[in-house]
Formats: C-alpha cells, sequence, structure tokens
C-alpha cells in the first residue's frame, strides 16, 4: 500500500475519530491491498470504489463498527458473518467489530470478502430488489387515497425509493389511529412531491 492511494479527506476522518480509530485503521490497512479500489468519502465516511461503483464503506454505530458492503446480498457468506441491517434493507450487508484484534484475526476471510464484492460488481450483477408495488399499502392511507384522489395521483409520481420510504414508516407504527395521524402529517409533503426526509 503506497501512501499515494491514500485519500486526505479519509485521513482527516479517521484523525477526526475517536471510538473506532484503530479499527478503522486496520480496515483500511486490509481494503488498501486491493490495487483496483479507490479510496473516497461518501455520506460521510471512507467508501471504497471500482470504476465509480461502491463496493465497500467503513462506518461507525455506538456498540460496533462495520464494513459494509453494497451489493452483500450477492456475496457468498461462506462464514455466516454478514448482518442485514434491518429487514427492509434488501442489498447492502454488514461484518460488524468491537475490537480491532477481530479484524486483525480476520484479515484474509476479509480480503475473500473484499475480493468477491469486486468481483460481483466486475461481472455486473445486480441485487433484484423488491419492487414498490409488492410492498402492502397500509389501510390507513389507502383510505386517504379514496378521500383525497389527488393523493393518489401524488404518491404514484414520487420515486420508487420515496414510496417505499412512506409506505415502511406508515406501515411501522403498531396502531391504527397512529397510522392514521402519520398518513395526516405527509399528506402535504406527498402533494407537495416530497419524500419523507425533504
Amino acid at each position: 500500500m503506497t501512501d499515494s492511494r491514500k485519500n486526505r479527506k479519509v485521513d482527516g476522518f479517521i484523525k477526526k475519530t475517536d471510538k473506532w480509530r484503530e479499527e478503522y485503521e486496520e480496515l483500511r490497512r486490509i481494503i488498501l491491498d486491493f490495487d483496483e479500489l479507490t479510496e473516497e468519502i461518501k455520506w460521510m465516511h471512507p467508501c471504497y470504489t471500482l470504476n465509480d461503483k461502491n463496493i465497500v464503506l467503513m462506518h461507525g454505530f455506538k456498540d460496533y463498527c462495520a464494513l459494509l458492503f453494497h451489493k452483500g446480498a450477492l456475496v457468498k457468506d461462506t462464514h455466516g458473518i454478514l448482518v442485514q441491517q434491518t429487514e427492509n434493507v434488501q442489498a447492502a450487508r454488514q461484518i460488524r467489530f468491537t475490537h480491532v484484534q477481530e479484524i486483525i484475526e480476520m484479515d484474509s476471510i476479509l480480503k475473500a470478502y473484499i475480493q468477491e464484492a469486486i468481483e460481483v460488481e466486475k461481472a455486473g450483477l445486480e441485487v433484484e430488489m423488491k419492487k414498490t408495488e409488492e410492498y402492502t399499502i397500509p389501510e390507513e392511507l389507502q383510505h386517504k387515497f379514496e378521500e383525497v384522489p389527488a393523493l393518489k395521483k401524488a404518491f404514484d409520481e414520487l420515486t420508487p425509493g420515496r414510496q417505499r420510504a412512506y409506505i415502511l414508516y406508515f406501515s411501522k407504527a403498531k396502531q391504527s389511529k397512529t397510522r392514521a395521524s402519520r398518513v395526516d402529517k405527509f399528506t402535504g409533503h406527498i402533494l407537495e412531491g416530497k419524500g419523507l426526509n425533504d
């Protein structure tokens, strides 16, 4: 690994972090052994790309840091270490760590997973995503569509990702009253063509 392959923004990211510094440095060392990967900062985290396609990203949480494989669902998990963050995450998978020693001990395994993720990208493989129409529209949103026909039209014009975000957010509430309240709260957003977080 040559210093010329290191991105100064990633140097800054690691320097500023307190909690997972050693772990990031070790993960970075392993990833930079792959000459074909380019080190960048994306979504405020170190991300490694192949021909501008995301392969793997390092990120940290309160209880663990992780390598996130963007198409991890297509990587053979021969060691049973890939984690799907939530049931709604379709493509990405993580390998989680709580101590630098775990990373050191898994060096060859991590390299094998990274190599496979590179091969998946080179082969042009894509994760088959669940289509928006395969999600169940909550009853409360369906009722609102009937009450306000313009809402259904506006919803259908949203990007599939925005539609899914609304469906998942509304559906997550356990009580009908809460689901209805959420639908009411975001009706204006949808009518304006905005996403959940816009």
